[in-house]
């Protein structure tokens, strides 16, 4: 028996550097109706349409009563471009529980990829301080920091092209 479409694009994409995962989602509400399609829009207009998504499908629970909330979850596999994005949305959307099942041994990365990773994971940083800090600090307060976030990424700019100077050279 030949394989699929989706066996194929899989193994295409993880021959160049894809990551194939599980992720494992949980929600509550007071009302049992609103959960299940909350869950849906997760998967299929957020996950779905993210950059670097190639495709995702799931698996969503019935919803349990628990004291006076609903609960339910869902088991997502996501095949993404590259581990970067992987990244994004681990952030941006917290799963439970996250499982690696492509590649199965090993993941290699340039020097260059680790440096935009952890570039990367600087920058979903601030953004996130920088949202808790708005909603805690007066307005000139977030001028202040504003101002001196603006200045941090310009000189990390500098750096970076510092770096791709080198490189080229």
């Amino acid at each position: 028996m030949g394989k699929s479409e989706v066996e194929k694009l899989t193994d295409e994409k993880i021959a160049k550097g894809g990551v194939l995962v599980k992720l494992y989602f949980d929600m509550q509400h007071k009302e049992k109706e609103k959960l299940q399609p909350l869950m849906a829009d997760l998967i299929n207009e957020r996950l779905m349409k993210e950059k670097g998504v190639v495709y995702c499908y799931g698996s969503i629970e019935e919803p349990l009563k628990r004291d006076d909330l609903y609960t339910t979850s869902a088991m997502v596999t996501v095949l993404f471009e590259s581990f970067f994005p992987l990244i994004g949305v681990a952030f941006n959307y917290a799963p439970a529980g996250v499982e690696v099942l492509r590649p199965e041994k090993e993941m290699r990365f340039t020097t260059a990829e680790l440096q935009s990773l952890i570039l990367e994971l600087s920058q979903i940083s601030v953004t996130y301080s920088k949202y808790i800090l708005e909603r805690v600090m007066k307005p000139e307060e977030i001028d202040s920091l504003s101002k001196s976030m603006d200045t941090r990424a310009e000189v990390g700019k500098k750096f970076l092209g510092k770096k791709d100077d080198e490189q080229a050279a």
